[in-house]
């Protein structure tokens, strides 16, 4: 692992912990008992930083969900392996760092670039086409706009913005919410399927 590696691993485990207008360029080098004069000859600064540390978390899940994908028997089972990765990266999360996440996508005017390394699994079009030629998805689905929503669902998760926080599951919450938009795009097949894995995610809980 290289030392560029080695800083972006460090400064992503302390933005999750802490969040990231908590953590400093001092603090990092303190944690990874190096000189803050190493940190600026790689990043710049702290902005250059959280650029590297938000795209190596989007190539990182992306590496993940695209093995998802590859290795079920089918595009149900890959889409709950999705949720279930999605939730424990959420779990995972300090409520600093979502907070601080929200604030940046806030604003883009003056980080217009940032969105782009922002971690969302944004190839829907590949699931619903897959999905459809499996049987599984309806063949009169609008693809295009139907991933467009699914991204949407997706974001406003993280965001935490389609369900109240007072006695209420967010993860489940959430869950449901997707399990039941995919019942409405799906055939009998795919109800079967969703049935199946929804029941057995449950049961594992």
């Amino acid at each position: 692992m290289d030392y560029r590696q080695k800083i972006l691993d460090e400064a992503a485990e302390m933005f999750r912990t802490y969040g990231i207008r908590a953590v400093t360029m001092d603090m990092l080098a303190s944690r990874m008992s190096i000189s803050k004069r190493t940190i600026y000859e790689v990043f710049r600064d702290k902005e250059e930083l959280l650029k590297g540390v938000l795209k190596c978390m989007s190539e990182k899940q992306s590496a993940i969900l695209q093995k998802y994908f590859g290795e079920s028997e089918n595009v149900i089972e890959a889409i709950f392996k999705m949720m279930d990765l999605m939730f424990e990266n959420f779990r995972n999360m300090s409520s600093a760092f979502r907070l601080d996440m929200k604030r940046i996508k806030s604003e883009l005017g003056d980080y217009p670039d940032m969105m782009k390394e922002i971690p969302y699994f944004s190839n829907n079009a590949e699931i619903l086409n897959r999905g459809i030629s499996e049987g599984v998805f309806r063949e009169d689905i609008d693809v295009d706009m139907t991933s467009r929503l699914m991204l949407e669902m997706l974001k406003m998760s993280h965001d935490q913005g389609i369900f109240p926080h007072e006695n209420v599951d967010f993860t489940d919450s959430v869950r449901s919410f997707y399990i039941n938009f995919l019942r409405g795009i799906s055939t009998s097949k795919g109800l079967e399927l969703i049935n199946m894995y929804d029941k057995k995610a449950t049961s594992n809980q």
